[in-house]
C-alpha cells in the first residue's frame, strides 16, 4: 500500500453513511441492511478503516465482534471497488490483526465467499473440524 492511505482503529473516523452504502447496496452478505441496524452493528463492535490521506475519504472498512478474551468474529470487510488491487485489503486485515494480537485470543473467525487468498496470507485457514461448527439463521435481513 502506498503512503497515500492510513489505517485507523478510531470509531470516530468511520464514515457511517459510506459504510452503510457499501454494506447495504454492494455487499453480497447484507443487501438491504437498514441504516439503524448498521449503526447498531457499528456501535456494538470494534471498527477499523483505511483512509485516503489527501481527501480523508474512507476506502475500506471492517468490524470485529469479540469478548476481548477468547474469541473474535471478523465481519463486514469491504474495500471500495475503485481502489481494489492496491493492497488496501491486506493493510486493513493486518491492521485489525495487530490490534488484537496483544489480547492473545484463542481464535478469530470469519465467513467469506471470496478473497480467500487475502485471508490465507494473513494466517486464516479453513476450519480444521467444520462439522463442529453450527449456525442458526434468524432474521435474514439483519
Amino acid at each position: 500500500m502506498d503512503s497515500n492511505y492510513r489505517f485507523s482503529a478510531d470509531v470516530a473516523d468511520i464514515d457511517r453513511d459510506q459504510v452503510h452504502r457499501w454494506i447495504s447496496e454492494q455487499s453480497y452478505w447484507a443487501p438491504g441492511r437498514s441504516r439503524a441496524r448498521q449503526d447498531a452493528a457499528i456501535d456494538g463492535s470494534r471498527n477499523f478503516g483505511v483512509y485516503d490521506t489527501e481527501s480523508n475519504k474512507q476506502v475500506a472498512y471492517a468490524r470485529v465482534v469479540t469478548d476481548g478474551v477468547t474469541f473474535a468474529w471478523l465481519c463486514d470487510v469491504f474495500v471500495d471497488p475503485q481502489v481494489r488491487g492496491r493492497g488496501i485489503g491486506a493493510v486493513l486485515i493486518e491492521g485489525v490483526l495487530a490490534e488484537f494480537e496483544p489480547l492473545g485470543l484463542r481464535r478469530m473467525a470469519l465467513s467469506t465467499n471470496d478473497a480467500h487468498g487475502l485471508y490465507s496470507r494473513s494466517g486464516f485457514t479453513a476450519l480444521a473440524i467444520p462439522e463442529t461448527w453450527m449456525e442458526r439463521i434468524g432474521n435474514p435481513s439483519a
